[in-house]
């Protein structure tokens, strides 16, 4: 279901957060758009996070890659990457209009960024809401190989050890595929979504300086659980 915002309402953060905690998301048609859609999928992706599935060799680069992962230190780089170009996609759906309520919901903590780092420069993160125990996720980028995957797979542990119960990725595609994520119909997202409205998530139980290993070990242990 798709409702196009014709007359211009003001989307504020408390806009934002009610739309969300209902299974509804904001899109433009493109970043010179200044209209938005409401979007409520028939069908809805999500990474259940007791059965993520991590490739060997990404492993093998969480373990070495010689990357920093940061935690919400530059919310304006993230959502710049995501908003950019890059091969085989000229725009994107992340216009003026959306970038202002997040900003807004990243100064009252419901807004993260997950961000990879190399040689002092941002090379890849992504960016979504944390409401109750439910995480949105809303965008991601990379310009070097994997760093959108650390990055992805560094959010997982993060929600895991922060008790979130539910990872919305709004659609599946080829790249959250290989983690696992499926597709759910409307009705069974709204029954997971009632269930993760219930209590509240922790997005800094894990600490920033959690090491690679000690990632990988979190998301381990979660599917021994499962």
């Amino acid at each position: 279901m798709t409702s196009h915002d014709d007359i211009m309402i003001a989307i504020t953060p408390q806009v934002l957060l009610k739309a969300y905690s209902c299974g509804i998301f904001p899109m433009a048609e493109s970043a010179d758009d200044p209209a938005l859609y409401w979007i409520e999928p028939q069908h809805r992706g999500i990474l259940p996070l007791d059965r993520i599935h991590i490739p060997r060799r990404l492993a093998r680069t969480i373990r070495t890659a010689p990357v920093d992962v940061r935690i919400d230190t530059d919310f304006e780089g993230v959502i710049s990457g995501c908003a950019g170009s890059r091969p085989g996609r000229r725009s994107t759906w992340i216009n003026a209009r959306i970038r202002s309520p997040y900003r807004e919901l990243f100064d009252l903590g419901h807004c993260h960024t997950v961000e990879v780092w190399a040689d002092g420069k941002l090379v890849g993160g992504l960016y979504g809401v944390a409401l109750g125990s439910a995480f949105f996720g809303e965008s991601m980028f990379s310009t070097e190989r994997d760093v959108s995957k650390i990055a992805l797979v560094h959010l997982a542990a993060r929600l895991l050890a922060g008790r979130f119960k539910l990872l919305d990725t709004q659609f599946v595609t080829d790249h959250l595929k290989q983690f696992g994520t499926i597709e759910v119909d409307r009705g069974a997202f709204q029954h997971l979504l009632s269930e993760a409205m219930i209590g509240r998530g922790d997005f800094m139980a894990m600490p920033v300086t959690t090491s690679p290993e000690q990632v990988l070990a979190i998301i381990e242990a979660a599917q021994s659980d499962s």
